[in-house]
């Protein structure tokens, strides 16, 4: 037994426990502002795509939804490979991989391709980037698993996940001068040249807990006896679990899971509105020009960040209160995702001031509501946190083929935003179904193994 994995005498309150956790949540932090700069690219520079390569609204509507068709598909597939190789390959790998994809968008301009065959060619390009990005929402919740007690979880999610915000605020004016200036080409070249850059970065800071040189024993014994799964990759390399098809199937017979599930779906519609369509209804639909884009949609953004760092702090302050983790968890997402769906009163408003303070009231209420990664970590079966990542994520994710697919048709047939705005925001009180009504109380949900009904008959 090394000295890591020793129990410590020393009672945890007195401890100097150190704060090595939040180093590793501030690398994920990053790597995830990345994930979704990559994946807002084409929602900055679409206008300017659409011009030069002569596209349609559905053309570029299916551009947007080829992400998410991938994002989708390799969600439990990726979730699998973190269950079987570990956080530290996978996402590095996976990191590349994305940034070198984004790097090939910006060429398409060059090869000559227009119309159609440019569609083609941004769709499976957009397709591998969903495809190779598809490991790292479950690794970001391993790791928070991993990494985190139970108390901290809320706020250590909430921080991942509000790096979607982040990204907006961040590189969206950056990405609206460097289309303005540059064209649109560079946009896709400078964001990956930037996630290159990240993977050396992560090579060589990421480790698991028993295995992090920064990490103390005080801070070690802190995570594990507050519910972090601290042994889970020395187990993985261990035991080597195969895990049965029988116990994936429970994934997806469980109640519980299936209202976390939908509400992942709801919150991920809200989302793909936000980093695909929104700046183009702010130009199309508003009057703005790309740059006045670019900044303003930088605005809600911020609100984004705000609401969900503050759902994360909230969900972890009342289990500290003494309230279940269950309540403390529904709470936010209750009350965030009825504010998300108050964005369809910009159609009822004529100043663009007024339509931004909608859409920072709906992007706070969104970042209010995004705790499913802190109710999956909570609720994940044991062995099988990459896995149920997947499921999660995978399923959420559909919403990300159909939203921007959908908002297209009724752009294209209606010529404005306002059937598209109902449809966003019905998806909010479709989410406070799932988890007020669906949903029972979040715990972690044991999964029935063939031999443990043996060995309860024996």
């Amino acid at each position: 037994m090394t000295a890591k994995t020793a129990s410590m005498a020393v009672p945890l309150a007195d401890a100097r426990v150190g704060r090595h956790r939040f180093v590793i949540l501030a690398l994920i932090f990053v790597v995830t502002v990345l994930n979704y700069a990559d994946r807002a690219t084409m929602s900055i520079a679409g206008t300017e795509v659409v011009k030069d390569l002569g596209l349609d609204p559905v053309m570029l509507g299916m551009i947007f939804s080829a992400f998410a068709w991938a994002y989708a598909l390799g969600q439990v597939p990726g979730g699998w490979l973190l269950d079987k190789f570990g956080a530290r390959r996978v996402y590095g790998c996976s990191l590349f991989l994305w940034s070198l994809f984004t790097m090939l968008q910006g060429t398409v301009g060059w090869m000559g391709l227009a119309g159609a065959s440019a569609a083609v060619a941004l769709f499976a390009m957009r397709f591998m980037l969903g495809l190779v990005e598809s490991p790292a929402f479950p690794a970001n919740n391993r790791i928070v698993s991993c990494w985190f007690p139970t108390r901290e979880r809320g706020t250590a999610s909430a921080l991942f996940n509000s790096a979607q915000y982040m990204a907006v605020v961040v590189f969206a004016p950056l990405m609206a001068w460097l289309t303005h200036a540059w064209g649109w080409e560079y946009v896709f070249l400078w964001m990956g040249a930037l996630g290159m850059v990240a993977t050396v970065f992560w090579f060589a800071m990421y480790r698991d807990p028993l295995s992090a040189p920064g990490l103390s024993e005080a801070e070690l014994n802190m995570m594990r006896e507050g519910g972090a799964l601290v042994d889970l990759e020395a187990n993985r390399k261990v035991s080597k679990p195969k895990t049965k098809m029988s116990e994936v199937k429970q994934l997806f017979t469980n109640r519980t899971l299936w209202a976390i599930y939908l509400g992942q779906y709801c919150i991920t519609a809200l989302t793909y509105f936000f980093i695909t369509w929104f700046p183009i209804y702010l130009i199309k639909g508003r009057g703005m020009t790309i740059m006045e884009a670019g900044w303003v949609a930088a605005l809600p953004a911020i609100c984004g960040f705000s609401g969900g760092v503050l759902g994360g702090m909230v969900s972890d302050y009342l289990i500290r209160k003494g309230m279940h983790p269950s309540r403390a968890r529904k709470t936010p997402f209750v009350i965030g995702m009825g504010l998300a769906a108050s964005l369809v009163s910009a159609n009822y408003v004529d100043a663009n001031w007024m339509v931004i303070a909608l859409m920072a009231l709906a992007f706070f209420g969104k970042g209010l509501a995004a705790v499913g990664w802190a109710v999956l970590s909570d609720t994940a079966p044991k062995g099988m946190v990459g896995l149920s990542g997947g499921v999660f994520n995978g399923i959420g994710n559909i919403a990300g083929i159909v939203t921007p697919v959908v908002i297209g048709f009724f752009v294209a047939s209606t010529g404005s935003f306002n059937s598209a705005l109902w449809f966003v925001a019905a998806h909010g009180l479709i989410g406070i179904f799932a988890y007020v009504v669906l949903a029972g109380r979040f715990e972690r949900v044991v999964i029935a193994r063939p031999e443990d009904s043996v060995a309860q008959n024996s």
